[in-house]
């Protein structure tokens, strides 16, 4: 497994985002993975972790699966299924791969499982490539 680069201030994958999840990801094959142990700071109801925090989750894992590929991409749109609550303390462990390159626009889906190999959520989103100034911008942010 290789561990991919961060974006320092990101909610989800930066370390040093003093209020963020702080989570490293890994290319793995074809697929990016990533572990996060859901804590009480993001729940939603008492000892269940918010359903935002997945949502972020999945967008995370799914556009690093495009950005494995060196594509240098935005989100543009996410569905996302909740098949199980979390409770808070859980280990998740999640999984993305690229489903589809049509050039400019790109498919990802997602999958996050609980310690018992439950899916509690999974996603589909599409991204769009982007170049020139956006690209260097988005590039430069990269630790």
């Amino acid at each position: 497994m290789k561990l991919m680069k961060r974006y320092p201030g990101c909610f989800v994958c930066g370390d040093k985002n003093p209020i963020g999840l702080n989570v490293p990801f890994y290319v793995q094959g074809e697929e990016v993975v990533a572990e996060y142990t859901a804590t009480r700071h993001f729940e939603g109801y008492k000892n269940i972790l918010h359903g935002g925090i997945l949502s972020a989750l999945l967008d995370e894992v799914m556009i690093r699966a495009v950005l494995a590929l060196e594509i240098c991409c935005v989100t543009s749109e996410i569905r996302v299924r909740f098949r199980k609550m979390v409770n808070t303390g859980n280990k998740l462990s999640l999984v993305g791969r690229l489903v589809e390159d049509k050039g400019r626009i790109l498919t990802a889906e997602g999958k996050i499982t609980n310690q018992h190999n439950q899916v509690v959520a999974e996603g589909e989103a599409t991204f769009v490539r982007v170049r020139g100034e956006m690209e260097k911008q988005l590039s430069q942010e990269i630790e």
